[in-house]
């Protein structure tokens, strides 16, 4: 069988014509990834496939360097200076060992997309693939917009500070028309959550500058924060993203809000009783602001970050050294900030993601009680993140989301990438999607009616999103 052909990832006959007939032909929105506004307003080329593969101009893929770390590469071929051939050839090397890990198949997927290059990945033809994916990477397709563009991407969310004047969006909302899609902000405050963090003091002066607020108090804070809702939404920001590496339900009363962030402003230290309190006052604050602009709050909770202190310290965050967390109570906590937002009707459509798996059950029935309000689906169990996303990791949150509520409501898969070859995610995780029902169907569990499972494939894989954000309102 060749390598990747037209059918994998498909078992069955209606799975390959859900998917053919179907799924193929949709748009895209990625709704969610850290590609940078930058690289996209400026359009250049890439010089050669290492940097828009390995090491990008502004970060790399921590993917990979995790496999060549594994594969005993130097980490001079990794993150450091050396020759950005032998970077190729290091790579090339650790992917020839990498069967069985979706990283196999996705960088196969990525030559065959978008350099037709349907060989394997060998030492032996490594040189031919070089030349010839660099020789394309000079021309005009292989500029970020257009590659964005080929890809049949509508709309592109990017991961923004609060604090950020969105320059380049505003440049690129100019250009919306000749490029084909949509480049739009969601808002990250991550700077703002870590109030345990050195710097915080600084980052307020920063918010408060970009808000016109001077911050003193807990309620300067969310005065700001209403004021970058709104500046945001004026760009097209529909979204918030909230990163809860663990999370401890505790209230606190403004008076105690009040010292804490004095506190956090002076960089003293906080107890981990107080930073629960800040940060469960300020995520009910932000599902608030979340409710009334009618935006998605999407939060990604139980990793552990930066695990090894002194790579930490030599190369910085998002290099690689991150893990599945285990917060065994952290959905209950979830579910008591959530209970205390109903009394309120503070509940705002939401999207959950979970490194850890084991907590996906207990996602998907918190969400069936925050359910109604009219809308539809308005909390979401999301696509199987980072280390989950794989070929089993896709169907498994598939069929989750399937026995515990109404999966056809499904917004569907986002790249969660930095980088402008990440696009065939869509398509690995639409070849699930298909063969996920094309087995129901096989198995009588559902009517093997192409029209009726091609309309759910076709909303999940672009329909549902398009609506659901209202992106294009």
């Amino acid at each position: 069988m060749t390598l990747l052909n037209d059918d994998f990832l498909l078992s069955n006959e209606t799975a390959k014509k859900l998917f053919h007939e179907h799924a193929a032909k949709m748009p895209i929105i990625d709704y969610h990834c850290h590609l940078n506004p930058v690289e996209i307003y400026e359009n250049k080329n890439y010089p050669n496939l290492t940097r828009i593969w390995i090491n990008e101009d502004h970060y790399g893929d921590h993917y990979k360097w995790r496999l060549m770390r594994a594969n005993g590469t130097d980490e001079k071929y990794i993150t450091g200076d050396g020759d950005e051939y032998q970077k190729f050839l290091e790579w090339t090397k650790a992917i020839q060992n990498a069967y069985g890990n979706p990283l196999y198949e996705w960088t196969h997927l990525e030559l065959k997309r978008f350099f037709h290059i349907d060989d394997e990945l060998t030492l032996e033809n490594a040189p031919k693939i070089w030349e010839k994916a660099n020789a394309l990477l000079q021309t005009d397709d292989f500029k970020p917009r257009n590659l964005i563009k080929n890809m049949n991407v509508k709309a592109v969310c990017t991961t923004d500070d609060p604090a950020s004047d969105l320059k380049y969006h505003k440049l690129l909302k100019e250009d919306e028309a000749a490029n084909g899609f949509k480049t739009l902000p969601a808002m990250r405050p991550d700077k703002l959550i870590q109030i345990d963090r050195d710097g915080f003091g600084a980052y307020l002066k920063e918010l408060g500058t970009a808000a016109g607020v001077e911050i003193h108090s807990f309620n300067d804070i969310i005065k700001a924060m209403r004021q970058r809702f709104e500046f945001f939404s004026s760009i097209g920001g529909r979204l918030s993203d909230h990163s809860l590496l663990t999370y401890h339900f505790k209230e606190a009363t403004p008076a105690e809000l009040d010292a804490i962030v004095a506190k956090g402003i002076s960089n003293e230290p906080l107890t981990q009783s107080e930073i629960d309190q800040y940060l469960t006052m300020l995520l009910e604050a932000l599902m608030h602001l979340n409710t009334e602009f009618n935006w998605t709050m999407q939060f990604h909770i139980n990793s552990i970050r930066d695990l090894n202190h002194p790579m930490f310290e030599q190369l910085g965050p998002d290099t690689g050294y991150d893990a599945v967390g285990t917060q065994p109570d952290i959905v209950a906590n979830i579910a008591k900030l959530y209970s205390k937002a109903q009394d309120s009707n503070d509940v705002p459509k939401t999207i959950f993601y979970s490194l850890n798996d084991n907590d996906w059950m207990q996602l998907a029935t918190l969400m069936g009680c925050f359910q109604g309000d009219g809308g539809v689906e308005r909390l979401q169990l999301g696509a199987g993140w980072w280390f989950n996303d794989t070929a089993e990791g896709m169907d498994r949150q598939l069929r989750i989301f399937a026995q515990q509520s109404l999966l056809p409501h499904f917004v569907g898969m986002l790249t969660d990438s930095r980088s402008f070859l990440s696009y065939p995610r869509h398509e690995y995780f639409r070849r699930v999607l298909c063969n996920f029902y094309g087995k129901l169907a096989e198995q009588g569990r559902v009517p093997d009616d192409l029209d009726k499972l091609g309309k759910i494939v076709e909303d999940i894989s672009f329909n549902n999103a398009k609506n659901y954000f209202g992106f294009f309102d």
